[in-house]
C-alpha cells in the first residue's frame, strides 16, 4: 500500500497593505522625530533654573546676569516663532526644521563652553532663535506625516511631551547639576541634535505653504514689537514698571505691534492672516493657550522655589517632589488622547482648566511656612490632571481652527501665545509677590507667595471662560462612523424607492 505525502494546507492570514504599513512607519517616525526635537527645545525654557546657584559661583556672576540666562532664551524664543513659521511656509518647513536643530545644537555646545556669563547669555540667545524654528513646524511636519484618523492621538502625544517637558525642566537641571556639572546641562542636547539632522532629511516629507512671498517687513514688525513688550515684561520687576527703559519698552512695542497690524491687513501676503481672529474658535484657543501658561508658568516658578527656600529641599529634592503635579502628563497622555478622540478635545480642555484652578487656589489657601509636603501632594495631583488634560489635545484644537495651508502659522501663533503668557505669568506674578512679600525670612516669602498663586488661579479661570467659547466639534472617530453608516443606507433606501414604484 502506497502512502501518498502531501503539503499541509495552509490558510494564508490577511495581511496589511504595504501602502498601509508605509503610512503608518511614516508616521511613528515623524512622532519620535519632532517629540524629541520638541522637547529638547521646550526643556531648555527652564531647564537651567535650579542651576543658576551654581553658574553664578562658577562664572562669578551677578544677579541681573542670572536673570538675563533665563531671559535671553524666552525673549528670541517668543519673538521669533511666528517668523520662523513664516520662513518655513515660503522656504520649506523641513529645511527650516533642520536649521532650526542644527542652530539648537551649535548654540547649546556653545553654552557649555561659555567662559563668562556675558557669552553664556548670547548662547542661550541664539538658543531660543533655534527653538523658535522647531516648535511650530515640528507640529506642522507631524501633522503632515500622520493619517487623518490617527492625527488625534499623534498630536496629543505631541502635546504632551512639550508640556512635560516645560514642567520637567528644574527637575532635569536639578538632577544633571546635582549629579554631574552644570555644563551638561548644555551637553546633553549635542548628541541629540546630531543625530535628528540627518534623521529628518531622511524620514520627513518637505512640503510648503501657499505663501509665495517672503513678508519681511511684517516679520520685522512683529519681532521688533513682541521684543519691546517682552523686554518690558522681565525688566519691570528689576528696573520699576514706571521707570523710563520700561514705559519706552512698552510704548515702543505697542506702537510697532499696532502698524504690524495695520501693515497685515493691507498686504497681499501677510506673514500672519489677522482675519483668522474674526474666528472664534481660533481666538478662543490662542486666548485659552496664554492664560493657561501664564497661571501655571508663574506658579510653578515659585513653588519650586518655595520647596527650597522655606522647607529646605535641594534643587534635585524640590524638583522630585513637585513631580505628582508635573509629571502627570507622561503617565496619563496615552489615555486622555484615547479620550479626545472619543469625546473631541474642547471637554478635556475645559475641565483640565478648571482642574488646574482648583489645585492651584487648594495650595495658596493651605500654603504656610511650616506646611507639610504631604498635605501638598492632593493639590499638586488635581493640578497635574488638569495640565495633562489640557496639554494632551489642545494642537489638535489648534489645527482644527484653521484651513490646512495655515497650520504652520496656527502653530507658530499658538506657541507664541503660550511663550508671552509664561513671560506674563512670571513677571507680573513676580510683581505681586515683591508687593507683598519677599526673601527675608519664610513667613515672608509665604506672605508673597499666597497672593500671587491666587492671582495666578483667577488667571486660569478666565482661561477657562475662554474655553467655553471654543466651538464644540465632533470627534473624528464618529464622524466617520455616521459617515459609513450614511453610506450602508444608500442601498437600502434606493431599494424601498424602488419597491413603492
Amino acid at each position: 500500500m502506497t502512502t501518498t505525502l502531501t503539503r499541509p494546507t495552509t490558510i494564508d492570514s490577511p495581511r496589511e497593505p504595504a501602502g498601509r504599513r508605509s503610512d503608518r512607519h511614516r508616521g511613528a517616525w515623524a512622532v519620535l522625530i519632532t517629540g524629541l526635537a520638541l522637547f529638547m527645545a521646550s526643556l531648555d525654557n527652564l531647564v537651567v533654573t535650579t542651576a543658576l546657584p551654581v553658574i553664578r559661583v562658577h562664572l562669578h556672576a551677578g544677579l541681573s546676569g542670572l536673570e538675563w540666562t533665563v531671559n535671553a532664551y524666552t525673549l528670541t524664543f517668543a519673538v521669533l516663532l511666528l517668523t520662523a513659521a513664516s520662513f518655513g511656509e515660503r522656504f520649506g518647513r523641513r529645511r527650516i526644521f533642520m536649521l532650526g536643530i542644527t542652530i539648537f545644537t551649535i548654540a547649546s555646545a556653545a553654552a557649555a563652553l561659555a567662559p563668562n556669563i556675558d557669552l553664556l547669555i548670547v548662547a542661550r540667545a541664539v538658543q531660543g532663535a533655534g527653538g523658535a524654528m522647531i516648535m511650530p513646524l515640528s507640529l506642522t511636519l507631524l501633522s503632515a506625516a500622520v493619517k487623518p484618523e490617527r492625527r488625534t492621538a499623534a498630536l496629543g502625544i505631541w502635546g504632551a511631551i512639550g508640556g512635560a517637558a516645560i514642567a520637567l525642566g528644574p527637575l532635569v537641571g536639578g538632577a544633571v547639576t546635582t549629579g554631574w556639572s552644570w555644563h551638561y546641562i548644555f551637553w546633553l542636547n549635542v548628541p541629540i541634535g546630531i543625530i535628528l539632522v540627518p534623521l529628518a532629511w531622511w524620514k520627513l516629507a518637505e512640503s510648503r505653504g501657499s505663501q509665495t512671498r517672503l513678508d519681511l517687513t511684517g516679520a520685522l514688525l512683529v519681532s521688533g514689537g513682541l521684543l519691546g513688550v517682552v523686554l518690558g515684561l522681565v525688566r519691570g520687576n528689576a528696573h520699576g514698571w514706571t521707570s523710563t527703559s520700561v514705559v519706552a519698552s512698552f510704548v515702543l512695542g505697542v506702537v510697532l505691534l499696532t502698524v504690524f497690524a495695520g501693515w497685515e491687513l493691507r498686504s497681499d501676503a501677510p506673514m500672519m492672516n489677522l482675519r483668522l481672529f474674526s474666528n472664534r474658535g481660533f481666538a478662543a484657543v490662542n486666548v485659552t493657550a496664554m492664560l493657561l501658561s501664564f497661571g501655571l508658568f508663574g506658579s510653578v516658578f515659585f513653588l519650586s522655589q518655595f520647596l527650597q527656600t522655606v522647607q529646605g529641599y535641594s534643587p534635585l529634592g524640590a524638583g522630585l517632589r513637585i513631580l505628582p503635579w508635573t509629571g502627570m502628563p507622561m503617565l496619563l497622555a496615552p489615555v486622555v488622547g484615547l479620550l479626545a478622540q472619543r469625546w473631541g478635545g474642547k471637554p478635556l480642555v475645559v475641565v483640565g482648566l478648571a482642574l488646574q484652578a482648583v489645585g492651584l487656589f487648594w495650595l495658596a489657601l493651605i500654603l504656610t511656612p511650616t506646611t507639610a509636603y504631604t498635605q501638598m501632594v492632593p493639590a499638586f495631583i488635581v493640578a497635574g490632571l488638569g495640565m495633562t488634560m489640557f496639554f494632551v489635545p489642545i494642537a489638535s484644537l489648534v489645527l482644527g481652527s484653521v484651513n490646512k495651508d495655515l497650520v504652520g502659522l496656527a502653530s507658530g501663533t499658538n506657541a507664541a501665545f503660550r511663550e508671552l503668557g509664561g513671560v506674563f505669568g512670571v513677571a507680573i506674578l513676580g510683581a505681586v509677590f515683591s508687593s507683598s512679600g519677599g526673601y527675608l525670612s519664610a513667613q515672608d516669602y509665604v506672605n508673597g507667595l499666597r497672593p500671587a498663586i491666587f492671582v495666578g488661579a483667577s488667571i486660569v479661570v478666565l482661561g477657562f471662560v475662554a474655553a467655553l467659547l471654543v466651538p464644540s466639534r465632533r470627534p473624528l472617530a464618529i464622524q466617520e462612523s455616521d459617515s459609513l453608516q450614511r453610506i450602508r443606507e444608500i442601498p437600502l433606501l434606493d431599494s424601498s424607492r424602488q419597491l413603492s414604484a
